[in-house]
């Protein structure tokens, strides 16, 4: 496969084929160099050299009754987390105030559980109300579990600008990483934040036993949803979870998902997201060749590396952090019109 003519006909409109994708996947390793070059033709030609910082605050932790195999916050995890209800309005806001002082362009109001109950939306909406009266241009992703309709225009009309809900793994695989809400449940609730005006953010957890082909399907199936930020996350497996045992990625191995996903989706935000220091090691910066995106310090229950750490790799890449991101949004809106 020549793959800097695939990506210069993707920058003409073209749609990659499933089969054209899966070759991604299964292309020699000596020949990841060429792969990442053309997925950084595709980056560059949308978002120029410019990096999204994202950050999380956890805004509930634990408490949560699925029985998600990756995650150390479920009911049926063995984990010594902390764990605690919904924090503060105030604390959520100093939060971000926090985020708009470290150049922190969206910041991501994180509440572990299946739904959330109306009063812990009314806080949100009450701490997202004053964010955006007082901290200015920081764009607001929620990420809250199964929302309504109603519940999702509430959080539209307080100012939320992307709402967050992964569909993990390809619809085949899901039954074997959680049984309490199949897949369906997770594409309505994004079909639900659409109806709403809210900017859908979607991604995957690579490295949870799927094949090529599911990886395939759910770099498609995000294209169909049309989601404007995707998450790629690889497992970070947790001991005293289902998946604790689960390690089968590769630096070399992530590195060609994330081109997958460029080139399936090379308009959208692609972000390198949890288990980036994990498993993508020493070549992180590799990764930001063709990711436009990265989390900046920790996650939801594992370490991020220090923040100084990711502005020096950005720096040393000859890269600039993107300070207002609904400019550059609009920038490659207009490229792809």
């Amino acid at each position: 496969m020549e793959w800097i003519k695939l990506a210069k006909k993707v920058m003409g409109g073209y749609s990659l084929t499933k089969e054209e994708a899966k070759e991604i996947l299964l292309t020699s390793d000596d020949d990841i160099l060429s792969v990442i070059n053309a997925a950084y033709e595709i980056r560059r030609y949308y978002y120029g050299n410019k990096v999204k910082l994202n950050l999380i605050i956890n805004a509930k932790s634990g408490l949560c009754p699925e029985d998600c195999g990756y995650c150390a916050q479920s009911i049926k995890a063995k984990t010594e987390i902390d764990r605690y209800t919904l924090i503060s309005k105030q604390t959520i806001v100093e939060g971000a105030k926090e985020a708009k002082r470290n150049k922190i362009g969206t910041y991501c109001i994180v509440m572990s559980g299946r739904r959330p109950t109306h009063n812990e939306v009314d806080t949100v909406v009450s701490a997202v109300e004053e964010i955006k009266n007082e901290v200015g241009q920081i764009k607001i992703c929620a990420c809250m579990g199964l929302v309504t309709e109603e519940q999702a225009v509430k959080l539209k009309a307080a100012g939320v600008d992307r709402f967050n809900h992964n569909i993990n793994t390809s619809a085949n695989h899901h039954a074997n990483i959680t049984t309490t809400h199949d897949y369906d449940d997770r594409v309505n609730t994004i079909e639900n934040i659409k109806k709403a005006g809210i900017s859908p953010c979607s991604g995957v957890i690579c490295g949870m036993g799927e094949t090529d082909d599911d990886i395939v399907e759910m770099a498609f199936a995000l294209k169909e949803l049309d989601a404007d930020s995707i998450p790629v996350n690889f497992l970070h497996p947790i001991t005293g979870t289902k998946l604790e045992n689960m390690d089968e990625l590769t630096p070399v191995r992530c590195l060609k998902i994330l081109s997958l996903f460029r080139f399936v989706n090379p308009t959208k935000e692609i972000r390198i997201s949890g288990g980036r220091e994990f498993n993508l090691r020493s070549l992180q910066s590799l990764g930001l060749f063709i990711a436009n995106s990265i989390f900046v310090g920790d996650y939801l229950t594992t370490d991020g590396q220090c923040a100084d750490e990711d502005f020096q790799l950005i720096k040393d890449l000859g890269f600039e952090i993107e300070e207002n991101p609904f400019e550059v949004e609009s920038q490659t809106v207009a490229k792809t019109q």
